[in-house]
C-alpha cells in the first residue's frame, strides 16, 4: 500500500520532547516525503495545539509541511499551507455551539483554570484541571452544560488539559472530513497517537491505528478495553514507534 493518508498527533507522538536526538523523526520525515512525492500520500498533523504553538514546534523540530493541519483538538482545519481555517468545516461546527454560554457556565467553577489566551479559540474553550478534581468537576460540568441544551463535548487528557468543543468536532471527525475530500478509504488511512484526546482518531472506523510505546495511561486503558486487529501498540516510543507501526501494517 504505497498511497496512504498519514494522520499523527504531534507532542509525544511524532515529536519526542525528552531528547535532542531527532534521528527517528528525520528517518520518518524522509520516508513520508518520498511516499508523498512518488505515490501521492497525504500527511496530516492532528494536534491540540493552537496555530501559535504549532508554529513554534514546527520551527523547533523542523517538521515537514503537511497537506493539512488539524489544530485545536479538531476544531480548526488548515489546508495546503493556508493561514485561514477551512470555512466548510467551520460551518459544520457552528450548529448548536454557543461559546459565550460555555464561558458563562464555566466561570463559576473555581477548579477550572483557563489556559492562555492563545489556546482559547472560536470553537474551543480550554482549561487546566487537576486530576484529583477531574471526576467531580467533569460530571458537574457535563450536567450543567446539558441542562442548557448545548451541543458540546468534554475532552480531558494528559491528566491536566480540559477542552470544551462542539459535539460534532474532534480529531477523528476532522480526519474523516479530510478523508472524504481526498477520497481515501479507511483501509488506506493510518492514525497515530499517545493520549486521551487521540482516542477519537482510533474510533472513527476501520483506519489502521498506531499507539506509540510511550502512550499515556488513559489511552492504554481504553486500548486494552477495546481490542482490535486494526490497532497496533508499538514497543518503541514516538517516531520510532510510528515507523514500527507503519511497517507492521505494510505501509512502508
Amino acid at each position: 500500500m504505497s498511497k496512504f493518508m498519514f494522520v499523527t498527533d504531534l507532542d509525544n507522538t511524532l515529536v519526542n520532547h525528552n531528547t535532542s536526538n531527532d534521528h527517528d523523526l528525520k528517518i520518518l520525515n524522509q520516508q513520508l516525503t518520498h511516499y508523498r512525492t512518488e505515490f501521492g500520500a497525504k500527511i496530516v498533523y492532528a494536534t491540540g495545539r493552537s496555530p501559535k504553538l504549532y508554529s513554534e514546534l514546527a520551527a523547533e523540530k523542523q517538521l515537514i509541511t503537511p497537506d493539512a493541519l488539524v489544530l485545536s483538538v479538531g476544531t480548526e482545519i488548515y489546508l495546503d499551507g493556508d493561514n485561514t481555517p477551512d470555512k466548510s468545516w467551520a460551518e459544520i461546527l457552528q450548529t448548536g455551539w454557543n461559546r459565550e454560554k460555555v464561558i458563562q457556565i464555566t466561570s463559576g467553577i473555581a477548579e477550572l483554570k483557563p489556559q492562555p489566551d492563545s489556546e482559547q479559540r472560536a470553537f474551543k474553550v480550554s482549561f487546566f484541571l487537576e486530576k484529583g478534581d477531574s471526576e467531580k468537576i467533569l460530571q458537574k460540568l457535563d450536567t450543567e452544560l446539558q441542562k442548557c441544551g448545548l451541543n458540546i463535548k468534554l475532552i480531558y487528557s494528559s491528566e491536566i488539559d480540559l477542552d470544551i468543543i462542539p459535539q460534532n468536532s474532534d480529531k477523528g471527525q476532522a480526519m474523516k472530513f479530510l478523508r472524504q475530500q481526498w477520497k481515501f478509504v479507511a483501509e488506506q488511512t493510518v492514525v497515530c497517537g499517545d493520549s486521551g484526546n487521540d482516542i477519537a482518531l482510533f474510533t472513527s472506523g476501520d483506519e489502521r491505528g498506531i499507539i506509540v510505546g510511550n502512550a499515556r495511561p488513559e489511552l492504554l486503558e481504553w486500548h486494552n478495553e477495546n481490542p482490535t486487529e486494526n490497532r497496533y501498540l508499538a514497543k518503541n516510543i514516538c517516531s520510532a514507534g510510528i515507523l514500527e507501526g507503519l511497517k507492521h501494517f505494510g505501509f512502508l
